[in-house]
């Protein structure tokens, strides 16, 4: 199956569920593509309620993922919710029994922030990752014990290692799209970008129209590289 993976928004659980639903269904309705649930404090069953309203909101416009809890995705997917994936991170369960047990459909993102990530990432079976998710590109409030932040710079360098599409993340503004667009992002993750934004429909639209920007310069400038695994 073939995902939009341009805009991931991802959830915080600084942020009231009620809250949160609304901040949701404004960003997708706004063109966000990928809902990222992140809810790290939270318990298993109160996840699992949320991961439902998130699913009722959104009605199929986005892909929802789920962060870390693959039992979360799996008991979401049985209570009738759509769930579509999940994004996990390198101490969370393999992402070839994810594969397994969410079959062959599914959208499954790996955090990979430095070569031996990527290099593990090359080792798995075919079709076990749709992308990775790599950054952090700044330092970032949202996940105090995320790694040394790369920058663009260091971003590039490992999205030339991988054949897989790579979803930067990590304190990323709009000013931020460009640049990363042209290092070869297949996408941005963003939370406080839109979460904390006055009008969250407005700061995901803002983002949207940034990508396409991105992505039109980038399939209009002269090349002989082709763009596979790049916005389309």
């Amino acid at each position: 199956m073939t995902w939009d993976l341009s805009l991931h928004v991802l959830t915080d659980d600084s942020v009231a569920d009620t809250q949160l639903i609304d901040i949701v269904g404004q960003a997708v309705s706004a063109g966000a593509t990928v809902i990222q649930l992140r809810a790290k404090n939270q318990p298993a069953r109160e996840q699992v309620a949320l991961a439902a309203a998130l699913s009722h909101v959104i009605d199929g416009r986005a892909a929802l993922i789920v962060n870390d809890r693959l039992d979360v995705a799996l008991a979401a997917r049985f209570a009738g919710a759509r769930i579509d994936g999940v994004h996990l991170g390198q101490s969370d369960v393999s992402p070839i029994a994810a594969r397994a047990l969410l079959g062959p459909a599914a959208l499954i993102g790996w955090t990979a922030d430095t070569p031996a990530h990527v290099a593990a990432a090359a080792a798995m079976p075919a079709a076990t990752l749709d992308y990775l998710g790599t950054g952090a590109i700044h330092p970032t409030a949202t996940k105090p014990d995320a790694p040394d932040a790369l920058g663009v710079d260091g971003f590039a360098a490992l999205v030339r290692t991988t054949p897989l599409p790579c979803v930067a993340i990590g304190g990323i503004t709009i000013d931020d799209v460009t640049p990363l667009t042209a290092a070869g992002a297949a996408g941005v993750a963003v939370v406080s970008a839109v979460l904390s934004a006055p009008d969250p429909g407005a700061a995901t639209a803002a983002l949207r129209a940034a990508l396409h920007g991105s992505a039109r310069r980038q399939h209009t400038a002269p090349t002989n590289v082709a763009l596979s695994g790049k916005l389309a």
